[in-house]
């Protein structure tokens, strides 16, 4: 494996731009899916939201830095627009977020992508009454298994206040699944 720096160099030269772009898609495309899915939790959604994940980082790569690592960069830019689209979802049908989550929720049974039970359903039912950082930090940590250290990168914050919203997380979705 080429080291990053060289990577992000063919992405940017035109001559190997196509094949560099082609790997970033194959080493990418389904933690990013699966980042983007559970936080829009409908699957054509997670495709038009993935999609846009992709064109935002062809078109920002000459942006970027080098600061954090490229898959941090990548999830960052996944994570806004993946909130960014059910902002503006939630605008259009003139429900708010949380109301917007419950209906989506409710239809995950119809999706044909879905393959979870009552139990499943009710824990998406539970993260949807977190606060938004805390649903972010309890996803990214329960369901992609990241580490803290990386979900620091990607949210810009510390891994002592992820634990914290990770426990926070936890105990209230504890006590929703156990009196609901």
């Amino acid at each position: 494996m080429i080291d990053e720096k060289e990577f992000i160099k063919q992405l940017l030269d035109p001559q190997t731009q196509n094949t560099a772009f082609q790997k970033l898609l194959s080493d990418y495309q389904r933690p990013l899916y699966s980042h983007i899915r559970n936080i829009v939790l409908n699957h054509d959604d997670a495709d038009d939201v993935l999609q846009n994940t992709f064109i935002k980082v062809f078109q920002y790569l000459k942006n970027f830095k080098g600061e954090s690592k490229l898959f941090s960069w990548m999830y960052r830019i996944a994570t806004n627009e993946a909130l960014t689209f059910l902002s503006q979802k939630a605008k259009l049908s003139g429900i708010s977020s949380e109301d917007l989550q419950n209906k989506t929720i409710d239809n995950l049974k119809a999706d044909l992508y879905f393959d979870g039970d009552e139990i499943q359903i009710k824990l998406q039912k539970a993260i949807v009454t977190l606060p938004e950082k805390q649903q972010l930090v309890f996803k990214m940590k329960y369901f992609e298994e990241l580490k803290y250290e990386e979900i620091a990168e990607i949210l810009g914050t510390s891994v002592g206040a992820l634990k914290a919203s990770y426990h926070h997380a936890v105990k209230k979705i504890e006590l929703y699944v156990t009196s609901n």
